[in-house]
């Protein structure tokens, strides 16, 4: 399974981006989707998931009702629109499937797309 997640860039505070994820390969084998991402200096962070079966999603405490994953499936891509935005949300975001139940585990993830900066900032 390949992951190619373009898009990113610099955003000011309270504006909108979506980013998207496209899954090459194998893509039969995958359950669900999630994003993470990553500030400087800090862990890598749960930001959302989508079962790719139903469409259900799942967010972090620090995203919800801020951020809406969704996907095409005859795309296979997953999309993530971010709304509200806010400084602390400024980080690398990465793409990830899951050939389980994905979740907010990181490690339940098997393949990792390649990272793309969002910066939010006046």
């Amino acid at each position: 399974v390949q992951l190619q997640a373009p898009g990113g860039g610099l955003v000011q505070p309270g504006g909108s981006l979506r980013l998207s994820c496209a899954a090459s390969g194998s893509i039969f084998s995958i359950n669900a989707m999630g994003w993470f991402r990553q500030a400087p200096g800090k862990g890598r962070e749960f930001v959302g998931s989508i079962k790719w079966s139903d469409g259900s999603t799942f967010y972090a405490g620090s995203v919800k009702g801020r951020f809406t994953m969704s996907r095409d499936n005859a795309k296979n891509t997953v999309f993530l629109q971010m709304n509200s935005l806010k400084p602390e949300d400024t980080a690398v975001y990465y793409c990830a499937a899951s050939l389980m139940s994905g979740g907010s585990d990181a490690q339940r993830y098997d393949y990792w797309g390649q990272g793309t900066q969002v910066t939010v900032s006046s």
